[in-house]
């Protein structure tokens, strides 16, 4: 009799248990001559030697399969002690598995092509308006390389723009003032890691999500780092961020260049860099539109009503200028 120790380290121990303990149950069930008490992340095992051996392998395939997909079931079990490769559907295009175990793939043509030029360049530029799909599918391709051991942490950063409110007047230290501008970012990486992993890659710095503003003086390595809703960089900040690149680092920069927030005498950052690398090698550039949409169908006519608003409303400055041009001509 042996006794051995076996550290779950990749994954939701919850997910791996299965609710109510189901799938250690049924490893109990299936390798009676072992004994396993579980805590945590670890479970002890003591039993027959070759028995042990047997065992340790089909877990490690087992925590292979649950830290690919997220979810672990018990006939993927039974498949994987019986040899059987497990009857999981994985398309071919598939980034990244869910918490609740679905794919999460590219969802129109200009999505399919940021995940073609994140695979074949080292910084991309993605452009497109809310809901389609930008930043969610840069984190995406962030969490895969992560997991694939590719890169040593995700950085993901957005400038503190007001939009209407005031930073001062937030309750709470700097951190927590700054927190509701990346919110969308935490839900993105929820929907992604299990809740306990993510809080584990947080406190690690595995997975960090600061401000623009502490990117200043950093050389970031062996990293995808995300800059999201780029349009609201000025001109400086964005040239002091995409010169953070270091070794084995890729960059993905999101933005919506018609929901600019910064002052009518300030250039978009995001507008003027595109202009300036737009034929430098190794950049790409796409640009996604409202049949990108994938949110609720009202974001795609809403997005739409906007469009035409904006384009009376500069017809309309277009006639005043020319009329005022008229009358001053024929005084």
């Amino acid at each position: 009799m042996i006794e051995k120790i076996i550290v779950l380290e990749d994954i939701d121990p919850v997910i791996f248990y299965g609710v109510n303990n189901a799938n250690l149950q049924l490893l109990k069930a299936l390798y009676p001559k072992l004994r396993l008490v579980a805590r945590g992340n670890v479970i002890k095992v003591l039993g027959d030697e070759e028995e042990m051996a047997a065992f340790e392998e089909i877990i490690v395939k087992l925590e292979k399969y649950c830290a690919e997909y997220n979810s672990l079931k018990e006939d993927v079990i039974i498949d994987i002690v019986k040899g059987n490769a497990p009857q999981a559907e994985k398309a071919g295009d598939v980034i990244v598995f869910s918490v609740t175990g679905k794919p999460i793939i590219p969802r129109s043509e200009n999505q399919k092509k940021l995940v073609e030029g994140y695979n074949k360049n080292d910084m991309i530029f993605a452009v497109g308006p809310a809901g389609s799909g930008k930043t969610y599918t840069a984190i995406a391709l962030a969490v895969r390389a992560l997991k694939n051991k590719e890169i040593k942490k995700i950085i993901l950063s957005r400038p503190a723009v007001e939009a209407g409110e005031k930073l001062g007047f937030l309750p709470g230290d700097m951190k927590e003032k700054i927190d509701p501008y990346l919110q969308p970012l935490y839900d993105a990486l929820q929907d992604m890691i299990p809740a306990a992993k993510l809080k584990e890659y947080m406190e690690l710095n595995v997975i960090q999500i600061a401000p623009l503003a502490f990117m200043r003086g950093r050389t970031l390595n062996d990293a995808v780092v995300i800059l999201d809703e780029a349009q609201n960089t000025t001109a400086q900040q964005i040239k002091m961020f995409l010169t953070r690149m270091g070794m084995n680092t890729k960059m993905i920069v999101t933005g919506d260049i018609t929901q600019i927030d910064l002052p009518p005498s300030q250039t978009s950052g995001l507008v003027q860099s595109m202009k300036i690398l737009k034929q430098v090698k190794g950049i790409a550039f796409v640009e996604l539109s409202k049949k990108d949409i994938v949110r609720h169908k009202l974001v795609e006519r809403i997005v739409d009503a906007y469009e035409k608003f904006d384009k009376e409303v500069k017809a309309e400055r277009e006639k005043r200028k020319a009329s005022v041009e008229t009358q001053i001509n024929a005084d």
